[in-house]
């Protein structure tokens, strides 16, 4: 008898315990192209489909192809008085990034949140649109707050996009964590 209470007890706490795990939310994106000869966006927005299920999409169109030396330069930022360096700050060589995602575990991380939602997964010469389509917040929440523990507040994923070392575009990702 005692064991069944206990087990009913420790079902009650897990399904109490499931319902205040953390949540990331979406609230804006913005996308510059720095250099509007080398590349621009033909549309960049957040999606709410209803309550419950909202993504983010992106396409650049690249003018000068192909484009065969690209780095990535990502900054998390937290907000307190303004937007202040949190988690990391990254800059990696894209093309290495991409034939050796084991070279840089942080950056194939950040990759990971969509990289299969992208075309931008296999070689570094880049001859065709970059594209990233409907990368929805579930996806987001389960990497983001089952893997690390971050705590709750406003942040902002920040990111150039560099080729041929000068910086083409930025693409800044705001969301909440609560």
């Amino acid at each position: 008898m005692a064991s069944r209470i206990r087990l009913l007890q420790l079902i009650i706490f897990l399904y109490f315990f499931k319902q205040i795990v953390s949540k990331v939310e979406f609230t804006n994106i913005k996308c510059t192209s720095l250099d509007p000869e080398f590349a621009s966006f033909d549309y960049c927005f957040l999606k709410s489909v209803n309550r419950t299920y909202k993504y983010l999409s992106l396409k650049v169109k690249l003018l000068k192809k192909p484009v065969t030396k690209v780095k990535v330069n990502f900054a998390f930022l937290k907000k307190y008085n303004g937007y202040k360096p949190s988690l990391f700050n990254v800059t990696v060589d894209a093309c290495k990034l991409l034939k050796n995602p084991k070279s840089n575990p942080v950056a194939a991380y950040i990759h990971s949140f969509f990289k299969s939602y992208s075309n931008m997964n296999d070689s570094c010469t880049f001859n065709h649109d970059l594209i990233v389509d409907k990368v929805s917040i579930d996806s987001v929440n389960t990497k983001a707050t089952a893997v690390l523990p971050v705590p709750h507040g406003d942040y902002m994923f920040h990111s150039n996009w560099f080729a041929y070392d000068i910086n083409r575009a930025t693409v800044n990702v705001y969301g909440t964590l609560s």
